[in-house]
């Protein structure tokens, strides 16, 4: 093996557990790799892509990257936002605007310090980024535990892909010696986005058997506000169960009294 890639291995295998940076639609390759770039300056290798618009791999993301191969290299892609985040315990999404969502919001700094300490107890974290030129909508948001809000110029507050992306991956690496303990979080860990997703399923056809979506155009706006309200409880993965144990109870017919 090379020295220059023996050293460059050896140097990224002691980075240390990091949040893994999703992009959602990334438009443009020359600014994924200008992510990948950020990343690994401040020592962080884990890539995912949601429905790259121009595909992958893309030879003006490795351009752009200036040797941030590590990153490019192991990037990985999903057809779905889904199917991105459902091995994760902990999402955080990044917008310029919190919007009438009820997540809790994170300036960067304090996002940082909390992410060190979900990933400190062994759950798994991400950073949702948007297209660069809608960023992310209502849709993604609300598969996140919260969000991050990077103050800016309100009169100009859309941020490129790439700026968002190293203003967070600063603000990880300045947080390391500033981290809270894993103690300090909730007792449990929550449950898998995975698991979440399945109950949030559940529980929408369950209520949409019986009739609960009335009238029809209130509909994704009730939807939402059911998946927000139970984000926002941080359910592990036993409340999950029993969650999904209580729609299943509450699905079967009654029993006639005799």
């Amino acid at each position: 093996m090379p020295e220059a890639r023996k050293s460059r291995r050896e140097a990224l295998a002691g980075l240390g557990a990091a949040p893994v940076f999703v992009l959602v639609e990334p438009q443009l390759g020359e600014n994924i790799g200008a992510v990948a770039r950020a990343m690994l300056n401040f020592g962080l290798t884990d890539l995912r892509l949601v429905n790259p618009r121009d595909g992958w791999p893309n030879n003006k993301a490795v351009s752009t990257a200036s040797g941030a191969m590590a990153v490019i290299d192991g990037a990985r892609v999903f057809d779905t936002l889904d199917e991105a985040l459902a091995d994760f315990r902990y999402v955080l999404a990044t917008t310029a605007r919190p919007r009438e969502l009820l997540l809790p919001v994170f300036a960067p700094a304090d996002a940082a310090t909390t992410l060190h300490a979900r990933i400190a107890r062994g759950e798994p974290a991400a950073v949702l980024f948007g297209a660069e030129r809608s960023g992310l909508d209502n849709d993604d948001l609300i598969r996140a535990d919260g969000v991050i809000a990077i103050p800016s110029n309100p009169a100009f507050a859309s941020l490129n892909l790439a700026q968002a992306a190293v203003i967070i991956a600063y603000e990880w690496a300045k947080a390391a010696g500033a981290a809270i303990e894993p103690g300090e979080l909730a007792a449990a860990s929550p449950a898998p986005k995975a698991d979440f997703e399945g109950l949030i399923a559940h529980l929408i056809s369950a209520l949409d058997a019986a009739n609960y979506f009335f009238p029809e155009d209130k509909r994704p706006v009730m939807e939402r506000n059911l998946r927000v309200s139970f984000m926002r409880a941080g359910l592990t993965e036993q409340e999950v169960r029993t969650l999904r144990g209580a729609i299943r109870a509450l699905e079967k017919p009654r029993r006639k009294r005799l």
